[in-house]
């Protein structure tokens, strides 16, 4: 899925924004105009993903048992089916974030391609020795890791022989503010794991960072998608609109298409423009055949085809080998000793 490494993969996160079938496949076709590669899933059952213990208490939940919430976003399995199959037809790759080794099972029987480890798991050594046993790529959430705890995650994948990791900065802060976005983490995962592709999956309301972490050199996006930003549930106020993912994604390969192999050179009509807009050695009077060049007859003007500005001194004194007019361009055909 990740081959193309010129190409920045897109994924539009539309898990925990719907909750039947109808609603997943709305926002399957509004991902697939907005122009993404991917929709992602998350899978969990409330009582394999937390305990009745565990509450949350963030900006876009308010406090509540962690049970409650996960327990209403809940898929079915035939659900996941429908909507595999459906991502699939439509074009797109479908992928998903299981919580327990019982969701890989699921996601197993469906065929899935790759899986998205999430923060909450980046540090669960023994299900990520389990998921990378499997030998499909695996996207390393880093959200709330150190440096060594992501080294640790990556270690414990790669003894497993796997080594197709795409390693995700994430803050995981909901939404998450300017100040905490912290990009140039894209950079430190790209010097520390040169050997991996480096994405970056966002928290925050709008799109421009998902832009910059591209430009930055982040090769995987991911970004939560919604169909209406207003709609119950906590993801849909961070999440991006129909009308903020086009522009993302347009926004993206637009860099891209401008971003260019890195080697200086004369592009496309500057070859052209070369010869027109640089500058030559020109006549500034007649010149006459056998005459002696002095720093009076000679100037430096457009075009460009003639001897460059660089040999004046080395045009000086020499003889013109033909008449020229006032404002010819000079040649080395045109001059001897």
């Amino acid at each position: 899925m990740f081959h193309n490494s010129e190409k920045t993969y897109i994924v539009a996160e539309i898990g925990g924004n719907f909750v039947d079938f109808d609603k997943g496949a709305e926002l399957i076709d509004l991902a697939k105009e907005c122009g993404v590669d991917a929709v992602k899933l998350q899978t969990y059952r409330a009582e394999t993903i937390t305990s009745t213990q565990a509450v949350f208490d963030m900006e876009n939940t308010g406090k509540i048992p962690q049970t409650e919430l996960f327990k209403k976003y809940e898929l079915s399995e035939e659900i996941h089916r429908k909507l595999f199959q459906y991502a699939k037809k439509k074009g797109l790759d479908i992928f998903s974030t299981p919580s327990h080794i019982s969701d890989v099972e699921l996601l197993e029987r469906l065929g899935s391609d790759l899986y998205k480890i999430g923060a909450d798991d980046a540090v669960n050594i023994p299900f990520l020795k389990k998921v990378a046993r499997l030998q499909k790529p695996i996207v390393l959430s880093t959200g709330m890791c150190t440096l060594g705890e992501i080294k640790e995650a990556v270690n414990a994948i790669t003894e497993e022989g796997n080594s197709n990791i795409v390693i995700m900065h994430v803050v995981s802060l909901y939404p998450t503010a300017a100040a905490y976005v912290n990009l140039e983490s894209v950079r430190t995962l790209q010097r520390e794991f040169p050997q991996f592709t480096i994405g970056y999956s966002d928290h925050t309301l709008g799109v421009d960072s998902c832009i910059f972490a591209a430009v930055m050199g982040a090769k995987v996006i991911e970004k939560h998608f919604t169909y209406d930003k207003n709609a119950d549930g906590p993801d849909h106020i961070l999440s991006a609109s129909k009308d903020e993912m086009r522009t993302m994604v347009s926004k993206i390969r637009l860099y891209e298409q401008m971003r260019g192999d890195g080697i200086k050179r004369p592009m496309g009509d500057e070859v052209k423009n070369r010869k027109n807009n640089r500058k030559s050695i020109v006549c500034t009077k007649e010149i006459k055949e056998g005459d002696v060049l002095t720093e009076k007859d000679v100037d430096i003007k457009r075009p460009g085809f003639g001897i460059p500005p660089k040999y004046l001194e080395a045009v000086i004194g020499r003889k013109a080998l033909r008449d020229m007019e006032a404002d010819s361009v000079i040649c080395w055909s045109d001059v001897g000793f």
